[in-house]
């Protein structure tokens, strides 16, 4: 592998926007992450959290390294209704489907007040860790995918293969995640409604990757513009809640 093209400037610059674009796209995977980890005991959580992640990187290094085979993944297997379905669509449609019934399932256990002590006994550390790695590959797809798109230019202009640098955009994202999982974990935890925004911005990306998977593109830029925004709104409620507690003390 190639590693002159990091020591140029086109090169360190596609680094950092890759970087960027992958902890973008890999919000929703950590705040799936924390949700299902926050379904196992209090001291079973972190395991969780780094194994799930650290498997999630070996899983995406190994789809890269299989590059080849996932672009040709393409190629329609059969129609339905008229649209062509190929094997890139079976994992889009999968894992939409699984992201809107996880979602909508803990959105209903929320609303009717289900007791989650119980659900924490039931669950394993094996099952969390396999939904981890199995949504990851799902969220690979679209962020491996982007990444090749934007440095096809870049190995054009310079007749050097940019996989190196997709390799470590990939990683430090993942370092990333690694280090901010706990953090945002603790918050969705402790706030019941911070908690109810992230499953229906989850219920979101699973409709948007069911639609992908009949063709058709939903910019994502759009959902993630709404759910900061709505994050946003929510802060302020949280802040109103707390001063008007400390005013009333």
């Amino acid at each position: 592998m190639d590693f002159s093209i990091l020591f140029t400037w086109d090169g360190l610059t596609y680094v950092v926007i890759l970087c960027l674009l992958e902890i973008v796209l890999g919000i929703d995977n950590i705040i799936f992450i924390s949700i299902i980890s926050d379904k196992l005991p209090k001291e079973k959580q972190r395991t969780a959290r780094n194994l799930g992640l650290t498997l999630a990187l070996v899983a995406r290094l190994g789809l890269l390294a299989a590059v080849a085979w996932v672009m040709e993944m393409t190629h329609p297997l059969f129609t339905i209704f008229g649209h062509e379905i190929s094997g890139q669509s079976l994992v889009l449609l999968g894992g939409g489907l699984f992201l809107i019934y996880k979602s909508t399932t803990e959105m209903h256990n929320a609303v009717v007040g289900k007791q989650e002590a119980s659900s924490k006994g039931k669950v394993t550390l094996s099952s969390v860790i396999t939904q981890i790695i199995l949504i990851d590959i799902v969220f690979s797809f679209d962020s491996i995918i982007s990444a090749i798109g934007m440095t096809n230019d870049l190995g054009a202009e310079t007749g050097k293969n940019p996989m190196i640098i997709i390799y470590i955009a990939v990683i430090i994202s993942m370092i990333v995640m690694l280090l901010f999982a706990k953090q945002i974990s603790d918050f969705i935890s402790s706030h019941p409604t911070i908690k109810m925004l992230a499953l229906s911005f989850l219920v979101a990306i699973g409709v948007i990757l069911v639609a992908e998977a009949f063709g058709e593109h939903v910019p994502k830029g759009y959902l993630y513009f709404a759910f900061v925004y709505a994050l946003l709104v929510e802060a302020l409620n949280i802040r109103t809640r707390k001063n008007k507690v400390k005013s009333s003390e």
